[in-house]
C-alpha cells in the first residue's frame, strides 16, 4: 500500500456535483476535467505532481478543439454516474454469464429455483446451519439409482448420474426439504461384495489403470485398484453412522441380488437402532411397481415403491423420513450463523493432490485418495473451520484434462465430472489452482487459470509435491516462482503457496492466503481515495494521443461492485483508451491501492455533451 493511500484514511463525504478543482502548472484537457471530490492531494503528492509536469510548460494549448474547452466546465451529476455504474456492472455479468456458459447448466438452474421455492414454503425462510440438521443417507450396491435419487431429494443435478456403475465414490451431501422439515441428504459410492474378484471389481467401478497413469509402476495401480472397494465402503459407512435414517435403494426391475441380501444383513447386524427404509427404484409404473416391491419383503424391511427419474412414491418416501428424524430446533445465534461463509474450490489437473490438500485440511480422509486416475468424479463441499474460528466451504474437485483428451477417452463420466469442476469454479470465492512440482505448467493450467481470471474469482496457486524438488536450497523457490510467473501471466497477482499434503506439510498456508485473498476481494476503495490515485496515474502518464490529436481524459471513477473489484471510468470517449493504457491504469490501481489476489475489472464507459448524443453512453472494456 502506498504512502498516498495511507495519508487518505479519513472519511470524506462526496459533494452532489465535482469539478475540476486542482491547479498545475499547465492545465491541459486531459487532466483539468478529471472530476475528483473537494480533497487537496497531500504534500507530498503534490509536490512529486509539480515535478513531474515541471517541464511541460511549452504544450500548446491551441492544439486541442474548443469542444474540449467547453467540456472543461461541465458539472457532473455524482448520483447519477454511480448508478449508471452500477447499471454498468450488472449489464457486463449478465453478458458475461452468456459467453462462460457450462454444459447442463440451464437444467440445473430450474432444478434449483424449484427446490428454493419449496424451501421457503417449508423452512419458513429460516436457515439453519448444514452440521444442526438431521442427516438422510442414501445407501446400495452400484447402479441402482442412489444418485437419481438424490437429485430428486436436494434439487438440480449435484450428482452425476449416467448408465454405468461405481460413478459416485465419494460422499456428497445436499440439503432438502419437505413440509416444515429440513435435512441433509447423503449419496454414498455403491457397496460391493467381498466375494468378488478384482476383475470384476475393475468392471463394476470402471476403473482403468492405463488412462493419466503415465509413470506410476504397474503394481502401485494395481494395488491402487485392489484398495479402492474398501476406501468406497468406508466413505459409505461413514455415511450411515453419522445419519439417522438410511434409505436402502435396490433395483425393482433387476430385482432381488446376492449383493442386496448381504446389504441388508449388514444394516440389521450394526444398525437396527436406526431407521431403516428400504426404497424400490425404477418403478416408473404404479401398477407393476407393487409387484416388482413385494419380491423383496425377503431382506427384512418394509419396500416401497419409487422413481427416482420421475418422481413416483417419492412423496411416501419422504414421509417416511420425516417421521424418522427429530425436529431441530432453531438456535438462538442464527444470525451469526448466517454470516458469509466464503467458499476455496480446489481445482488443477489430475493427479496433483486436490484430495489430499482437502484431506490435510480437514484432518480425515473426506475424499478418496488414489493414484488412480479420475478417482474424484463429484464435486466434494466439506465445511471446515479455520485456526482463527473463520468457516470456510470446500469444494474438492475432478482434475480438468483437455478437452480433447476427455472427448476421444469416450467417457461421458468424465465430462460430467469436468463440467462439475468448472461448476464449482463459478459459486466459489476463491480458487486453489493446485499444479504438480515436478511436473512442468501445460496449457491446461494455462486454460484452467485463464477461466479462474474470466469468472472473477481470487486465486491462491498451490505448488504441491514441493519435498519431491531435489536438492533444494534458499533460490529453489525464487527461481520456481519466476517461472509460474512467465508461464501464467494472467494470474500475476495470485499468491504461491508451497505444500506437501500427503505428510500435511504448510497447508495451513493455503487458508491463510485465502483468507487474505478474500479479504482483498471484498474490499472497497473510498471515492476519493480512488480518484485521486486515478489523478496521480494520469498525470504521470497521460492517455495516448490520436493522429488527429483527440486525446482520453477521465471525468470520473467508482468502485461499483466487490468479489470481484469493480471499477468504472466514465471518460469523453472510451476509444480512446487502448489497451496498454488500459493494463497501465491496473497496474497503477494495484500498486497503490492492494487487491492482492483477486482480479480487478475496469469498465469504461463514454460519456460526451447530451447535446450531441442525446445523453447515450456507451459502454466499453
Amino acid at each position: 500500500m502506498s504512502s498516498l493511500v495511507q495519508h487518505l484514511q479519513a472519511p470524506t463525504s462526496i459533494p452532489k456535483t465535482l469539478i475540476s478543482i486542482f491547479s498545475f502548472p499547465f492545465s491541459p484537457p486531459f487532466l483539468s476535467t478529471i472530476s475528483i471530490s473537494r480533497r487537496t492531494l497531500p504534500c507530498s503528492a503534490l509536490r512529486t505532481t509539480h515535478d513531474r509536469h515541471e517541464p511541460s510548460h511549452k504544450l500548446d494549448h491551441h492544439e486541442f478543439s474548443d469542444t474540449d474547452n467547453e467540456d472543461e466546465n461541465e458539472e457532473l451529476d455524482v448520483n447519477a454516474l454511480e448508478q449508471e455504474a452500477k447499471d454498468a456492472v450488472e449489464a457486463y455479468s449478465t453478458s458475461l454469464s452468456h459467453i462462460l456458459t457450462i454444459d447442463d447448466e440451464k437444467n440445473d438452474i430450474k432444478q434449483t429455483a424449484k427446490r428454493h421455492k419449496r424451501g421457503k414454503i417449508g423452512a419458513n425462510n429460516v436457515r439453519i446451519p448444514d452440521n444442526l440438521l438431521p442427516r438422510v443417507a442414501i445407501v446400495g450396491r452400484p447402479n441402482v439409482g442412489k444418485s437419481a435419487l438424490f437429485n430428486r431429494l436436494v434439487g438440480g443435478n449435484r450428482a452425476i448420474v449416467v448408465d454405468e456403475p461405481g460413478v459416485t465414490r465419494d460422499r456428497l451431501y445436499g440439503r432438502s426439504y419437505w413440509g416444515d422439515r429440513e435435512f441433509m441428504v447423503v449419496d454414498t459410492g455403491g457397496v460391493l461384495t467381498l466375494s468378488k474378484s478384482q476383475a470384476n471389481v475393475m468392471e463394476d467401478l470402471a476403473i482403468t489403470t492405463t488412462v493419466g497413469m503415465d509413470g506410476i509402476p504397474l503394481a502401485t495401480r494395481e494395488a491402487a485398484v485392489a484398495r479402492m472397494p474398501s476406501m468406497i465402503e468406508r466413505q459409505a459407512v461413514a455415511a450411515v453412522e453419522e445419519s439417522s435414517v438410511i434409505v436402502f435403494v435396490v433395483d425393482g426391475q433387476a430385482g432381488p441380488s446376492a449383493a442386496d441380501e448381504e446389504i441388508a444383513d449388514w444394516l440389521r447386524r450394526n444398525y437396527s437402532d436406526k431407521c431403516v427404509i428400504l426404497a424400490v427404484n425404477k418403478c416408473e409404473s404404479p401398477r407393476k411397481g407393487i409387484l416388482q416391491a413385494s419380491e423383496f419383503w425377503s431382506l427384512g424391511f418394509e419396500p416401497i415403491p419409487i422413481s427416482a427419474i420421475s418422481g413416483t412414491g417419492t412423496g411416501d418416501l419422504l414421509d417416511l423420513v420425516c417421521s424418522g428424524l427429530q425436529k431441530v430446533e432453531e438456535p438462538n445465534n442464527i444470525d451469526e450463523e448466517e454470516d458469509y461463509v466464503p467458499a476455496i474450490s480446489i481445482v488443477g489437473r489430475p493427479n496433483v493432490g486436490k484430495s489430499s490438500i482437502l484431506n490435510a485440511l480437514v484432518g480425515e480422509d473426506r475424499t478418496i485418495v488414489s493414484p488412480v486416475s479420475g478417482t474424484t468424479r463429484d464435486a466434494i463441499d466439506t465445511e471446515f473451520t479455520g485456526p482463527d474460528g473463520q468457516k470456510f466451504q470446500l469444494i474438492d474437485t475432478a482434475g480438468i484434462r483437455k478437452r480433447a483428451a476427455v472427448a476421444s477417452a469416450g467417457s461421458t463420466t468424465e465430462a460430467l465430472s469436468v463440467n462439475r469442476a468448472f461448476r464449482a469454479i463459478r459459486r466459489s470465492d476463491v480458487v486453489a489452482l493446485v499444479i504438480e512440482a515436478m511436473a512442468c505448467i501445460t496449457e491446461q493450467d494455462y486454460k484452467i487459470a485463464e477461466r479462474i481470471e474470466q469468472e472473477g474469482k481470487g486465486c491462491v496457486i498451490v505448488v504441491n509435491k514441493w519435498d519431491t524438488i531435489p536438492n533444494k536450497n534458499q533460490q529453489t523457490a525464487t527461481y520456481y516462482e519466476q517461472d509460474v510467473r512467465e508461464k501464467l501471466r494472467i494470474l500475476d497477482w495470485a499468491p504461491i503457496v508451497y505444500s506437501t499434503a500427503i505428510a500435511g506439510h504448510s497447508v495451513d498456508k493455503i487458508i491463510d492466503a485465502a483468507s487474505e485473498v478474500e479479504k482483498e476481494r471484498s474490499r472497497r476503495l473510498g471515492t476519493s481515495i480512488l480518484n485521486q490515485v486515478v489523478l496521480e496515474a494520469v498525470a504521470f502518464k497521460p492517455p495516448p494521443r490520436t493522429r488527429a490529436g483527440k486525446r482520453g481524459r477521465v471525468y470520473y471513477c467508482t468502485q461499483a461492485a466487490i468479489r470481484p473489484p469493480t471499477f468504472v471510468f466514465f471518460v469523453n470517449d472510451a476509444k480512446l483508451f487502448p489497451e496498454t493504457y488500459r493494463r497501465y491504469m491496473e497496474r497503477q490501481l494495484r500498486t497503490d491501492a492492494g487487491f492482492s489476489g483477486t482480479p480487478i475489472r475496469l469498465l469504461w464507459r463514454s460519456r460526451r455533451r447530451v447535446g450531441k448524443d442525446e445523453g447515450k453512453a456507451q459502454e466499453s472494456k
